[in-house]
């Protein structure tokens, strides 16, 4: 197989730098389940002082962090409104209704990002026929929404709507701190609107794995319950908290770099015939495009781009997603845009 030598595939593919490295392997450590590890203790206290909440659980992974914090929310039986392109629905294998025993209620939007008309049209009615509305949950950026990121009007107005209702609200944080940089509102301000939310170490900040779940102290509580539960407790998780820790000191205002790279690539992509971009505007480290006017479709696309060494995933019959990340520069982007228009002609 062709060594794939520009990734494009995932920011969840790149690897820990040199120095991400030589943190991990200094890391002091100690038994993360009896909360004597100074390194997950350290990053527990910075992702919940970053986002404005009491405390912290460190996590193996975004999926547990949201399956947790539903598990935490709900009852059997209960709702969880979200859009109908969000994470715990298309890609966490069914975890809200075999873990946290409650079904998903979808909102149809463009870009992942709905209104508060919409949630309170959904807001099921208060009798016994009917699942209660138990949690709103909000996808920050939004992936199938092209990197979208939600204007903070808008997260104060959908919560508004759920809190009036009795419901908990939070937040899907896989890519948080690229809505952070590229928006200008804090995790913490983001934070205040939501009961619950998490960041991800393993994407853009270029962790190698976890995730950081934020809440009230009572809410952690419950959630070290359901990491017990799930298998997720670890031992002398320090080794990879460091990863964490060195991330969110060095790694998080970079981000940028990887926002204009990716505005860069769409630019490039979109002169090239047959290609056309899904989204009118790159907001932050997402490109989607279609390839149907080319002739070809989204598998036999990827499979030519993989043969010279380029990976952008097929996301669709005709739908692709290209990823920047800390691993691609933009000399790299200029020959992936060119080995494209390559492959198509």
């Amino acid at each position: 197989m062709t060594a794939q030598r520009i990734d494009l595939y995932s920011d969840t593919h790149t690897k820990p730098t040199p120095a991400m490295r030589r943190a991990m392997a200094e890391a002091e450590v100690g038994d993360e389940q009896q909360f004597e590890d100074p390194t997950v203790n350290k990053l527990c206290a910075m992702a919940a002082d970053l986002m404005g909440k009491e405390a912290a659980v460190f996590l193996p992974s975004g999926t547990m962090c949201n399956q947790i914090a539903f598990r935490v929310h709900c009852r059997p039986g209960d709702e969880i409104i979200l859009d109908y392109t969000a994470h715990p629905i298309n890609a966490e294998s069914g975890g809200p209704s075999a873990l946290a025993m409650a079904q998903t209620r979808a909102l149809h939007t463009e870009r992942g990002i709905f209104t508060a008309d919409q949630v309170r049209d959904a807001i099921r009615p208060s009798r016994r026929h009917s699942p209660s509305s138990r949690v709103l949950s909000v996808e920050n950026t939004t992936n199938a929404g092209g990197g979208s990121v939600w204007p903070i009007e808008d997260i104060a107005a959908v919560t508004a709507v759920a809190r009036e209702h009795g419901m908990a609200t939070h937040m899907d944080g896989a890519r948080l701190l690229n809505a952070v940089v590229e928006g200008g509102t804090s995790a913490r301000e983001y934070g205040q609107y939501f009961d619950s939310l998490w960041l991800d170490l393993s994407k853009g900040l270029g962790c190698p794995i976890g995730g950081v779940l934020a809440g009230s102290a009572e809410f952690i509580d419950q959630a070290w319950r359901f990491k017990q539960l799930l298998g997720g407790a670890m031992r002398q998780a320090g080794i990879i908290a460091a990863a964490g820790v060195y991330a969110l000191e060095h790694h998080v205002e970079r981000l940028a770099e990887d926002h204009e790279n990716a505005r860069a690539f769409s630019r490039a992509i979109a002169q090239i015939p047959g290609i056309r971009l899904i989204f009118d505007r790159c907001e932050t480290n997402l490109v989607f495009f279609d390839v149907a006017e080319t002739g070809l479709d989204a598998a036999e696309v990827e499979k030519r781009l993989r043969a010279r060494g380029v990976r952008i995933g097929a996301m669709g019959p005709t739908r692709m997603r290209a990823v920047t990340h800390l691993d691609i520069n933009a000399e790299q982007l200029g020959e992936a845009a060119d080995i494209l228009r390559d492959v198509i002609a």
